[in-house]
């Protein structure tokens, strides 16, 4: 199996106003978003074509909206970047941006 191309732990998933989990995993792998609860029970995945990812201008820093297949979640990842040389909780901003990547990737692969 190979590496996910990004892995975030800690964080915050929540549907509208109910959290499903407040220490859950948000992974890139094999085309694929995944939310995951902190045992690694699948809460909901799709195909990166059927994600849009973002960041609204209304919320924290921290925050970050994913959508999958219609359906709306609020991700609450870490606040800051690390510092250099040193490991820390992804950005909402490094997770929207390794969506993109991710996306733009496979539509490159693809030669489309």
């Amino acid at each position: 199996m190979a590496e996910p191309e990004f892995t975030a732990t800690g964080v915050r998933i929540g549907k509208r106003l109910r959290s499903l989990t407040r220490a859950g995993q948000v992974r890139i792998n094999d085309g694929r978003l995944e939310l995951l609860t902190s045992y690694g029970s699948e809460i909901d995945s799709a195909p990166l074509k059927a994600v849009r990812a973002s960041q609204p201008w209304y919320a924290p820093e921290d925050r970050a909206l994913a959508d999958l297949d219609g359906k709306r979640y609020v991700l609450t990842l870490g606040d800051h970047d690390p510092a250099p040389g040193e490991q820390g909780p992804p950005t909402a901003r490094r997770f929207v941006e390794a969506v993109r990547r991710a996306v733009e990737r496979r539509t490159a692969e693809r030669g489309g």
